[in-house]
């Protein structure tokens, strides 16, 4: 189980993921994220690049993040799903410092390529594909904020908290950052 110092009553059951019904468990058989917390990994793991075929390694690197701050004696996060959350971008902005651009922008026009005998669907391949160009020219700090705050719901507060920036940082970017995926999508004609 996850131990950090000392906490108290049910809020440390919960930011920790420890039962507090259950009896101690030596051998760690707690899974520090829940099934929601782990939707939400994958998804900013997904949205941030990283392909199918690598989200259960990305999902394993959170959980170990998770039990290697437990195991050190740090305190469990405040918030174990922003903070999952958070590892889980900077992994991916990791993963996409690593690989080229055009190999994942080819991975992911080929998962989003639609059959053509579905042409009501084409619209939003279209517009799916032009957002995944758009987040791909975004500056990493800015393509960051975009994906913790519309895809993995996180409020502006958090965001700052997590990333150690100030509120206005978070704000300036997602600003920016939304002008130039606007801009970017009346470009292509898309919108």
């Amino acid at each position: 189980m996850l131990r950090g110092r000392p906490r108290r009553g049910r809020e440390a059951h919960a930011a920790t993921g420890d039962d507090p019904g259950g009896g101690d468990d030596p051998g760690g058989g707690a899974d520090p994220l829940d099934a929601a917390q782990e939707r939400r990994v994958r998804a900013v793991l997904a949205l941030g690049g990283v392909p199918q075929a690598d989200l259960p390694d990305g999902v394993q690197q959170v959980r170990l993040r998770l039990l290697e701050r437990a195991a050190s004696g740090r305190e469990a996060p405040r918030d174990v799903s922003a903070w999952a959350a958070v590892v889980a971008s900077n992994l991916a902005m990791d993963w996409h410092r690593a690989k080229r651009r055009q190999e994942r922008l080819g991975e992911r026009l080929a998962a989003l390529r639609q059959p053509a005998e579905h042409p009501s669907g084409e619209d939003s391949s279209v517009l799916s594909v032009a957002v995944a160009q758009g987040l791909d020219e975004l500056p990493d700090a800015q393509r960051q904020v975009v994906v913790l705050r519309f895809y993995a719901d996180l409020p502006v507060r958090s965001i700052a908290e997590q990333l150690g920036v100030p509120e206005g940082t978070v704000k300036s970017r997602l600003h920016t950052a939304v002008r130039a995926l606007r801009a970017r999508l009346h470009e292509d004609e898309v919108v």
